[in-house]
């Protein structure tokens, strides 16, 4: 044993047949895992909660069958056929935004290098059967958070997933991408990404919590959504509909206190329930990168001796709205003078309000220091 690194038996524990999250974790909490691995063949004695966790019926008998197929040398091979470097908790080289993640990965497998991500970083997530026009937000979005030095972060799934790194690709000098999957590295998918997940990892770092050879199964999707939100400081929904892996990621990124904004979208259009339910919540919009960037607290727009406002600027569409509002006005009333629909008026004041342009008192909105939106 002692020929090979310890990340090698890393990876042979991490592709045992019945292995999860809380079992990998256990055998490599606090030991090497040339000890976790010796463990597992009766070469040294369990001790603690491994012991117990032994007891589990068929459990040994099934791992020790699939070492007999397996053993820690030909998975290791594998990686190193495949430029896939392994990533052992708590160890150089590991995520350190992971290490204290409240279900971190005890194992990742990575192509590419983590080194260069040294910038800020968004999470990008969004349905697969995406619109037209949320595939070129996705992008634009993506294109312009990596001119600014920002890594996006995604899942590289159909969709708004791929747009997204697609566009942050589309920078030539900007940050690399992050892309968490959900199968080997060595298994693409979907199929039609491969040079997508190749130009990822040449650029960026492209990761997964499975060994070579593992397919994409539906429970890993999931899994991978905690490890895109652990990795994120914002959280960008792009389009979404009313279930699905774009809200689990959500929840995931709400339970590390990540910011979650969403990108509104046509009150009829389905892919935008999601996100459109999500601005209801209270969520943030986005309209444009620049949306992000002040989350980030990366606005750039602080120039000269001017006197600055963080605030996005009003589209100019909504700026007839603000004008109006510099008396207390209500919905009814703001309708009625723009000549517009209910829908549109409501929309706008909804985004006025979320950027702080306009305050809403019992039904009366009013606007907050709007003599200083002129460009």
């Amino acid at each position: 044993m002692s020929d090979l690194p310890e990340a090698a038996y890393a990876a042979t524990l991490a592709g045992l047949d019945r292995m999860s999250l809380v079992r990998l974790d256990a055998l490599l909490r606090g030991r090497p895992p040339s000890l976790a691995f010796a463990m597992v063949t009766g070469e040294a004695a369990p001790t603690g909660i491994v012991a117990k966790m032994f007891d589990t019926a068929g459990l040994l008998a099934a791992w020790r069958l699939h070492i007999s197929r397996r053993p820690p040398a030909t998975v290791w091979n594998e990686c190193c056929d495949a430029g896939i470097a392994v990533l052992v908790r708590g160890t150089p080289g590991y995520p350190p935004m992971l290490e204290a993640d409240p279900e971190p990965a005890p194992v990742l497998f990575m192509r590419g290098s983590f080194e260069g991500i040294t910038g800020r970083r968004v999470g990008m997530v969004g349905t697969r059967n995406a619109t037209g026009s949320g595939r070129d937000m996705a992008a634009g979005i993506g294109a312009a958070l990596a001119a600014e030095g920002v890594h996006v972060v995604s899942g590289l799934a159909r969709g708004i997933d791929g747009c997204a790194h697609r566009g942050a690709l589309s920078a030539s000098a900007g940050a690399g991408p992050v892309a968490v999957v959900a199968s080997g590295l060595d298994v693409v998918y979907p199929r039609e990404h491969d040079r997508l997940w190749n130009e990822v990892a040449e650029r960026g770092a492209l990761l997964s919590e499975a060994p070579p050879g593992t397919q994409p199964e539906p429970y890993r999707f999931p899994l991978r959504n905690r490890i895109i939100a652990g990795l994120s400081e914002v959280l960008v929904v792009v389009e979404s509909r009313e279930t699905g892996g774009s809200l689990i990621t959500v929840e995931a990124a709400r339970a590390r206190s990540v910011t979650v904004m969403a990108v509104p979208g046509a009150v009829r259009n389905r892919a935008a329930r999601g996100t459109n339910d999500l601005i209801r919540e209270g969520c943030p919009v986005v309209t444009d990168a620049s949306d992000v960037l002040v989350a980030l607290g990366l606005d750039t727009s602080r120039v000269g001796m001017a006197v600055y406002d963080p605030r996005p600027r009003p589209r100019p569409a909504d700026r007839e709205l603000l004008d109006l509002c510099c008396e207390a006005r209500t919905l009814d009333q703001l309708t009625l003078l723009t000549g517009g629909s209910l829908i549109d008026c409501a929309m706008a004041l909804g985004r006025l309000e979320v950027h702080g342009w306009v305050r809403q008192v019992n039904g009366w909105f009013e606007a907050v220091g709007a003599g200083t939106w002129t460009p």
